[in-house]
């Protein structure tokens, strides 16, 4: 259960920490609301985000998990690859400062769900996590992945207003992404060693 949570908070930072839209309008909501405007910010994107992890764990309950868990893992593979690279990429990158003219909530609903690249994370990358976990927990297995990963969220998003709020940015912030880069490429692999030879590397 530990190494899942792990594996999950790892894979999870590829979307959730590398900058981006929504990290650059809580930065800039920060300066005025401090920490509470990222919370609110992570209320908005958790609203968005837990239906469509139910959903998708629908659909894969109308699938049997087994027989698409390897086209899965492929995809989720392949993406999470490409997701690391972008997140070692990234780590050089500023947060730039954004001016919203909605509330932090619907700031958080609003980057969420017109976000492309969260929902093909979700529908590749967490599908495959979903189908593991729903493969480990059962019925649960959804449930439980959601609070794995929702944490991070908020305490990232949290972290970034409160920390632009003192007008200064996180001091580890490149070697946090640049060493999550290089965890993520490496489930990405395993993933892919999976597929290949029916085991994992850790």
């Amino acid at each position: 259960m530990i190494d899942f949570i792990f594996k999950v908070a790892a894979i999870s930072s590829s979307g959730a920490l590398a900058p981006g839209p929504l990290s650059a309008v809580t930065a800039a909501i920060g300066t005025k609301e401090g920490w509470r405007g990222g919370f609110k910010v992570s209320i908005g994107h958790f609203i968005v985000e837990a239906p469509l992890i139910f959903f998708i764990a629908f659909l894969l309950s109308i699938a049997t998990i087994e027989s698409i868990m390897k086209p899965l893992a492929a995809v989720g593979g392949i993406f999470l690859i490409f997701f690391g690279y972008l997140t070692i990429k990234s780590a050089s990158a500023d947060l730039e400062s954004r001016k919203s003219s909605f509330s932090p909530i619907m700031t958080g609903i609003l980057l969420t769900a017109f976000n492309p690249f969260f929902i093909v994370w979700w529908f590749s990358i967490g599908g495959a996590l979903i189908a593991e976990s729903i493969i480990l927990f059962g019925n649960l297995g959804a449930l439980f992945l959601l609070f794995s990963h929702v944490w991070i969220d908020f305490v990232w998003l949290s972290a970034i207003a409160y920390f632009t709020s003192l007008n200064r940015l996180i001091r580890f912030q490149r070697a946090l992404l640049t060493v999550l880069g290089i965890l993520v490429i490496f489930f990405g692999l395993d993933y892919l060693y999976f597929v290949f030879f029916d085991s994992h590397l850790i």
